[in-house]
């Protein structure tokens, strides 16, 4: 049906004076003794337009006064006669009920809290934190296509099922489709998978790497934006089972290169969200991070933080802070140790570089020091780690070393192994975990608030 948005109607002052068909949803009413007002939103703004509704000429005004109920509108666009910014609301000509909604409706109150609204993921969405979320999360989807595309990158999609494990640490999702009866008529696994639609043991990809190592050896420049899947057996506010990548690897680029392009990126993308998302970005300053935009402001202004692993942990040993988890060289930074460098210490985003070789993946490129291996994590305020980057091996010799000490299947990664026989370049990418970017540009402090259905252990809908 033939309707203008809200949102060009709250914008564009040519359509004071004139006569619109708007449609949406009401989020709020109230009634008096001869008028009518409600709040109704289309999506495609986050303010909602106001409809004022004159009993004499809409007879049966308060029929339309149901919240979560679709409405089409006919009216006249006229200025505000209460708001302080030079807004704008509708004098309802006609209205036409297209949804009813009953009196049930969960999204009753003004206030709901998350915790709450996460059980009813096909709702939660109509609320304004919600709506302001999947604005900012397509708007910032856009913006990484932009950075990429504008620089010559070439967007390739890889494959979601893989018979290779790319980190190694084998939390993968088996793919299969042997009914669980099927188990009790082979004598191994190996025969069972064998018998399987592809013959052999396959998972859903925890990362699209490898491939795009592939395919940077062709174009060069490459990126992914793509879903993974980690069966990661962790119920923290930062982790989910299905999310989604964004994966650059870039020929000729050693760890300084592709960490350049790392800090440039994320500059890019808060600079456009502060940009396109005004609305958005107050919403989340008011209510959910105080100081957002003074932090959003401090990321476009300062070159990061390069902080060497080995120093991190002198820092984090000084600190007069008792820790949950223990701090010691050859550990993993966890979260804790993470807030603290970027929020405590440096107060921006950190580069931490040169992590022990034995708690980072086979595929990192190994030091001269035979104790480290040429990678980074960047840490930011509020979240921790939104990036994970290394340089990657280019020595046959010494990734054959790396997967054998790992007691990996070689034989899975043949394709990867000839990238390091056939021409053999030093290359770099990274991985960005886009709900952690969407995380901290906005404030929400949960992971399954900027994902539009999260998996999580023991949780699907």
């Amino acid at each position: 049906m033939k309707h203008t948005d809200i949102k060009l109607i709250m914008t564009d002052k040519e359509y004071i004076g004139k006569e619109v068909t708007v449609c949406g949803w009401v989020r709020t009413a109230r009634d008096s003794k001869n008028m009518t007002f409600i709040e109704l939103n289309d999506g495609t703004s986050l303010k909602h337009i106001q409809l004022v509704v004159d009993k004499e000429i809409v007879k049966n005004s308060s029929s339309f006064t149901k919240l979560g109920s679709a409405l089409k509108v006919i009216g006249t666009v006229v200025p505000s006669a209460v708001a302080q910014d030079g807004g704008v609301e509708i004098n309802v000509l006609k209205m036409e009920l297209l949804g009813d909604c009953p009196a049930e409706y969960p999204l009753q109150k003004k206030r709901i809290n998350l915790e709450t609204l996460r059980t009813m993921p096909h709702l939660r969405v109509r609320t304004n934190t919600f709506n302001a979320i999947f604005r900012v999360r397509s708007v910032l989807a856009a913006a990484i296509h932009e950075y990429f595309q504008d620089r010559g990158y070439v967007y390739i999609n890889t494959p979601l099922i893989t018979g290779s494990d790319c980190e190694g640490a084998g939390e993968m999702f088996k793919v299969t489709t042997m009914d669980y009866e099927d188990a009790a008529k082979y004598k191994s696994a190996e025969e069972y998978y064998a018998n399987d639609f592809f013959g052999k043991l396959v998972g859903l990809s925890v990362s699209g790497q490898l491939e795009g190592e592939v395919a940077a050896m062709a174009f060069g420049k490459i990126y992914t934006f793509g879903p993974s899947f980690r069966a990661e057996n962790s119920n923290t506010p930062r982790h989910v089972a299905e999310f989604w990548h964004i994966e650059p690897e870039v020929a000729f680029a050693e760890l300084s290169d592709i960490m350049e392009i790392a800090e440039d990126m994320i500059k890019y993308i808060v600079k456009t969200y502060i940009e396109k998302c005004p609305e958005e970005l107050a919403f989340f300053e008011k209510f959910f991070e105080k100081g957002l935009s003074a932090k959003l402001k401090n990321v476009i202004d300062n070159k990061f933080e390069i902080l060497e692993y080995t120093k991190a942990i002198e820092i984090l040993k000084k600190a007069n802070v008792e820790f949950k988890f223990p701090v010691d060289w050859g550990l993993d930074l966890q979260t804790e140790h993470e807030r603290y460098i970027t929020e405590q210490v440096f107060n921006k985003p950190v580069f931490v570089v040169n992590y022990p070789k034995d708690i980072k993946s086979f595929y990192m490129k190994q030091n001269s020091d035979g104790k480290t291996v040429a990678a980074t994590d960047l840490l930011v305020p509020g979240v921790g780690e939104i990036i994970g980057c290394s340089e990657r091996e280019a020595n046959l010799t010494r990734l054959l070393d790396a997967m054998k000490e790992r007691d990996m299947h070689i034989e899975d990664y043949t394709d990867y192994i000839d990238l390091r026989r056939f021409g053999s370049v030093p290359h770099s990418g990274f991985g960005l975990g886009f709900e952690r970017i969407l995380m901290y540009v906005t404030g929400i402090q949960n992971i399954r608030d900027v994902i539009l259905y999260p998996r999580t252990v023991g949780g699907i809908r």
